[in-house]
């Protein structure tokens, strides 16, 4: 079963390829979406992965949070579900 993760704190360059290719180290990504302005289509700077297994996601959460991407210090955690 897939677990989505939220990524804040993302540098306004990242791309949703970007996104992914920084994940995949720890598993394989079933999605990756970078969260934009619907009328700017700029980056919101969060957005959301979604990892093939939880464990791959754990790993994920440990290695990535509060580390730096293009000069910035992301976080990373499990999504919590809409409301």
């Amino acid at each position: 079963m897939s677990t989505k993760l939220f990524i804040g704190s993302l540098p306004w360059s990242i791309d949703d390829q970007k996104l992914q290719d920084t994940f995949e180290r720890y598993g394989n990504v079933v999605s990756a979406k970078v969260i934009t302005d619907r009328e700017t289509r700029r980056s919101r700077g969060f957005g959301f992965i979604e990892m093939e297994s939880a464990s791959e996601a754990k790993d994920a959460i440990k290695a990535l949070n509060e580390s730096e991407l293009e000069g910035r210090t992301i976080i990373v955690n499990e999504a919590k579900p809409r409301n």
